[in-house]
């Protein structure tokens, strides 16, 4: 009764729920990447694209260079982030938060964007750090008072008169300190026009606050300058060059150097005053800025980065998926009808009745294909083993029949007293129990053998010693038959095995080779050595296999006589029982002969070397 898979668990519907499952999580986990991966990196770009965010860090560096601490950035903070809808954090170097747009407990983004440092501010580098100068509205001591910048004011505003009656258009810009500086609208030069003389000096002499400020930095700088082999002689004086916003950058400052070092270069004696005076002015300048903070910038939540589809796109994309699926689910139903098809077939073969032996068609060369040809080959195996199996029943049921036969049939007679009890008929009865008991023998060592319960008592063995025993054991049974026995055997040829079965085995080959040789034939025995194997062989002068029997020599209850007759043939288990005794010894029996010049019987078993006193 063919047995009903369910639907679920058959293989094609399987295959193609798993395929399906699978191409629908590969379109969706593929189209969830791309669109968080594009997301992501626009967030990361937008993060780490400092250029896009000067104004933050230009407002922050204002903070810092106009306050002495970071404690009311707060506020400065959240309206930056809200005008520009980012996130916005400021840390100490060991990540303490100062200041954060973002609610408490925000984790920062991995890498600060800049540092915000107004005594670094020129530009920055690729890790965020600021480089090299001050930023011009860090004022400190260089603050005016309103009296002083009311007497500059009043200055300037003269200079702007005098060149307006010069005709050179002119105006006014205040530093950071208060500081007005008279300006030309396109930088042109006053000498040109002839208004040197509104130039009186008046409005670049520092003012006391300054003088204060410019002495406390000569003092800051002199010891690294006579560090560097310079002498400053009287105090500093900033260069007030107009249209400059902040008169100390890189340095520009005036004071008179002197050398101690002659050999040195005007070039060099210039950069080590400029670095000297701008060490001093960043020592001078840091009590009234805010300390270095390291600046996050992130996504904020006025405007979040979306990652939207258009109707078209959408649609494309809904499209796509279903063109895979529906591919998918397509290739895997025709592959799985393809593998379902042989299965299918194997599967009614082997439920099929034994008798039958069905054999299944080959239609693929891939693992299904080999699966069926395995089977087949199971098959016919089946196949001669059934066949093997009810000829070996036959067999035994005729070899026990005929002695037994016997055996039942004088024995009745006797005790009928149709025959008395003789001693010759007690010898035949005797001869036949023999038979019986020989056949029984032979059938237990097969079964041992085929059980792997074959006992061997292994020992060195001398090849020529064997065949003596065996050659003298048939000795009589060769002179009766008129049939010459000789034996001729390499000395180097050495066994490890065990004797008696050895001597069962040649026996069997020397019984064999006496039954089918006729009067005046030889009989030989030989053994040599041939590598690390020794070949023993047992030749004979008789009738010979036929070529097409050869195969079988060596099969149970075979014997090229068909009419099953013992005046040529014993029960034929004799050569059965030598190939697995050689087997057992791990070696090989094999059979050659040809029609009228009789049959070679060859037994290669592993050798070993002479022993130290079998010399």
């Amino acid at each position: 009764m063919r047995r009903r898979i369910p639907v679920r668990k058959r293989l094609l519907v399987r295959l193609l729920s798993v395929s399906a499952l699978i191409a629908v999580c590969s379109v969706a986990a593929t189209a969830w990447l791309a669109v968080t991966t594009t997301t992501s990196a626009l967030k990361e770009e937008q993060g780490q694209d400092l250029a896009a965010d000067n104004s933050i860090l230009a407002e922050l560096s204002g903070y810092a260079a106009t306050h002495a601490g970071w404690s009311g950035a707060r506020r400065t903070v959240q309206d930056l982030a809200a005008r520009t809808g980012r996130r916005i954090a400021l840390t100490t170097a060991d990540r303490t938060v100062l200041a954060d747009s973002a609610p408490r407990g925000t984790p920062l983004p991995p890498r600060p964007a800049a540092t915000v440092d107004p005594l670094r501010t020129d530009t920055y580098s690729e890790t965020g750090a600021q480089l090299s100068g001050i930023d011009p509205r860090v004022v400190g001591p260089y603050r005016l008072p309103a009296a002083e910048r009311a007497e500059l004011d009043a200055l300037a505003a003269a200079r702007k008169r005098c060149y307006a009656r010069h005709g050179l258009q002119s105006g006014i810009v205040h530093m950071a300190s208060g500081r007005p500086v008279v300006t030309t609208a396109d930088g042109t030069d006053p000498a040109a026009y002839g208004a040197t003389e509104c130039e009186d000096g008046r409005l670049g002499t520092p003012t006391p606050t300054e003088s204060r400020a410019l002495n406390a930095l000569t003092d800051l700088a002199r010891p690294c300058l006579r560090k560097a082999g310079l002498d400053i002689v009287g105090p500093l004086f900033p260069l007030y060059d107009p249209g400059a916003k902040d008169p100390f950058s890189g340095g520009r400052l005036i004071a008179k150097y002197v050398a101690r070092d002659t050999k040195a270069s005007r070039a060099a004696t210039e950069r080590a005053a400029q670095t000297c005076v701008l060490t001093g002015r960043r020592a001078q300048l840091e009590p009234y800025v805010a300390p270095v903070a390291e600046l996050f910038l992130g996504i904020g939540d006025q405007s979040p980065s979306r990652f939207d589809m258009s109707t078209a796109n959408k649609a494309k994309v809904i499209g796509a998926a279903g063109l895979v699926l529906a591919v998918t689910v397509a290739v895997t139903a025709v592959v799985a009808i393809r593998l379902v098809r042989p299965l299918r077939a194997l599967t009614e073969a082997a439920g099929a009745p034994p008798e039958l032996h069905i054999r299944v068609p080959v239609t693929t060369r891939d693992e299904t294909g080999i699966l069926a040809e395995a089977f087949n080959d199971l098959t016919e195996r089946r196949e001669r083993l059934e066949a093997q199996r009810k000829a070996m029943v036959s067999d035994i049921a005729h070899e026990l029949r005929s002695p037994l036969t016997n055996i039942r049939g004088w024995l009745e007679v006797v005790r009928d007293g149709v025959v008395e009890a003789e001693p010759a008929l007690l010898d035949s009865l005797h001869e036949e129990a023999l038979v019986l008991q020989r056949i029984i023998d032979d059938l237990q060592d097969l079964a041992a053998a085929d059980a792997g319960t074959l006992r061997l008592h292994r020992e060195p063995l001398r090849a020529a010693d064997l065949l003596d025993q065996v050659a003298a054991a048939h000795r009589v049974a060769a002179d009766a038959a008129g049939v010459a026995l000789r034996t001729t055997a390499d000395p180097a040829a050495w066994l490890d095995a065990d004797p008696v079965r050895m001597r069962q085995a040649l026996g069997n080959l020397v019984s064999n080779a006496l039954r089918h040789t006729p009067a005046d034939g030889t009989v030989t025995l030989a053994a040599r050595r041939e590598g690390s194997d020794v070949v023993l062989r047992v030749g004979d002068t008789g009738t010979g296999i036929a070529a097409e029997d050869l195969p079988h020599v060596f099969e149970r209850f075979w014997r090229a006589e068909k009419s099953r007759s013992r005046r040529t043939g014993g029960s034929g288990l004799g050569l059965p029982i030598v190939r697995h005794l050689v087997a057992a010894h791990g070696g090989t029996a094999e059979a050659a002969s040809a029609p009228g010049e009789g049959a070679v019987l060859t037994l290669r078993l592993p050798g070993i070397e002479a022993p130290a006193d079998g010399a």
